[in-house]
């Protein structure tokens, strides 16, 4: 059974037999290669290096409060009704900012700034606007910047929003999830419909330049016609970009997922159909599939990056600037520079006792190895553009790709095979049938996985 749809084609048989787990490949090696072997003094190393490349930046900043709790979130979160706890929080993100801020070149541009949790606007508009400042203040915010905000629609007013375009923020995101009243009582997550357009509406009015919300399917109480009915009220709000996420129920590692009731979770086959009745009805929409779970408007950045061919993934999903580091600040929060990673403490206490002792509060992270980086390249490449141009590789790093990938070519061929991919001498393209099934093409140039797989959450 294969349905047709712009950019991509959704082939059940091939989707089943697929379905394994692999790394969503937001970074490579993936962050479970994270050990406590790298250190603080490491990443300061690193940012010397980086300083030396004079790279652009990425900035985000890591809100992890909410006033409740979402039985389905995976996000690193504190749930708590006491605004208050946010303001030590801040006390030390302002200090982490500082130190970091003084080991970069102050002529480093920042081209993008992201906050995500968390909510981001848990914090009042005096505590927004006290973190701002403090980060126009030590980082130089390009004026073509993309700087994007994560918002719940349910503790916004016009009022908030207008204020967050005033102070500079252009990009905005939020979750809708489903609009189903009985899907949104299953997991804790009550946002009326008309909510929700008057959010959008208020974000319109407000001239940000691009809207990004989220869907998740195989949540409880959905089936194919009602998540239908969320997939044509969510192109009625008429955003910019929507995800589609899949819903992984594991219990045993987020322990709020225990609230959902389990009996109410669709069918595995129920769930492939809601998946491809959405593709069917995004791409019919106009939007175009970006890759995983991502669809864009045809002139939106992202799609418009990947016709470039300079998108690219990093910790916040895709992103499009391919060349810039990436500095995490707040806790749980992950930097990526070129040849090191890192990631701060989760645990509150952690990250307050390593800023209060003015040490930068990385808890662990990884040293790429020049293997990590060249097939960080090639990964990335599949997963951001579908496509990878084999000369642009040996001439970057002085190999023979054919020669130096024999083996994973080799794997690759039974997924040739089976219509995924397409192995010409000079290039690997990404069939339309391969694009659902990406991560399956790219792990095959992953050596880490072989060892891990079940960490994982399933392709599709």
């Amino acid at each position: 059974m294969v349905f047709v749809s712009p950019g991509v084609k959704f082939d059940l048989d091939m989707i089943k037999k697929y379905d394994t787990p692999a790394p969503r490949y937001t970074s490579y090696p993936p962050a479970t290669q994270l050990s406590e072997g790298c250190t603080a003094a490491d990443y300061q190393s690193a940012i010397a290096a980086s300083n030396q490349r004079e790279s652009p930046l990425s900035l985000y900043f890591h809100i992890p409060f909410c006033q409740s709790s979402c039985y389905f979130c995976g996000c690193n979160t504190v749930i708590s009704n006491n605004k208050n706890i946010a303001k030590p929080y801040l006390e030390h993100l302002v200090k982490e900012i500082k130190h970091t801020a003084n080991l970069i070149n102050v002529d480093r541009k920042v081209l993008q700034v992201h906050w995500g949790g968390g909510t981001p606007n848990y914090l009042e508009p005096q505590q927004v606007q006290f973190l701002w400042q403090n980060i126009t203040s030590h980082f130089q915010i390009d004026p073509q910047a993309e700087v994007s905000i994560e918002i719940n629609p349910r503790y916004v007013d016009q009022e908030y929003i207008f204020f967050l375009r005033d102070i500079g923020f252009n990009r905005i995101s939020f979750g809708i999830q489903d609009f189903n009243p009985q899907v949104q009582v299953a997991v804790n997550r009550i946002q009326p419909e008309e909510m929700l357009f008057n959010v959008m509406s208020w974000i319109k009015a407000a001239e940000f330049d691009s809207v990004n919300v989220d869907l998740i399917y195989g949540l409880p109480h959905q089936n194919l016609q009602t998540f239908r009915e969320t997939v044509k009220k969510t192109v009625a709000l008429d955003p910019d970009r929507i995800v589609v996420f899949n819903f992984a129920y594991v219990p045993w590692l987020k322990p709020a997922q225990k609230n959902i009731p389990v009996e109410a979770l669709p069918e595995p086959q129920e769930k492939l159909e809601i998946l491809k009745m959405t593709i069917e009805e995004l791409t019919n929409s106009q939007y175009l599939f970006i890759g995983m779970d991502h669809f864009a408007k045809p002139n939106d950045e992202l799609a418009i990056a990947q016709r470039n061919r300079t998108l690219q993934r990093n910790f916040q999903g895709y992103t499009t600037h391919a060349g810039t580091e990436l500095l995490g600040f707040g806790a749980t929060s992950i930097s990526m520079l070129h040849d090191t990673y890192v990631q701060n403490h989760k645990q509150l206490k952690e990250y307050y006792q390593a800023v209060a002792s003015n040490n930068l509060p990385i808890s662990k992270g990884i040293k790429l190895t020049s293997d990590d980086i060249l097939r960080r390249d090639v990964i990335m490449c599949i997963m951001s553009n579908f496509y990878l141009h084999k000369p642009e590789i040996e001439e970057k790093y002085h190999i023979n790709f054919d020669e130096y990938f024999a083996q994973e070519l080799d794997a690759l061929k039974p997924l040739e095979a089976d219509g995924l991919v397409n192995l010409a001498s000079k290039h690997i393209q990404v069939t339309e049938i391969g694009r659902l099934l990406v991560r399956n093409i790219a792990v095959v140039f992953d050596i880490y996985h072989h060892v891990q797989d079940k960490q994982f959450s399933r392709t599709i």
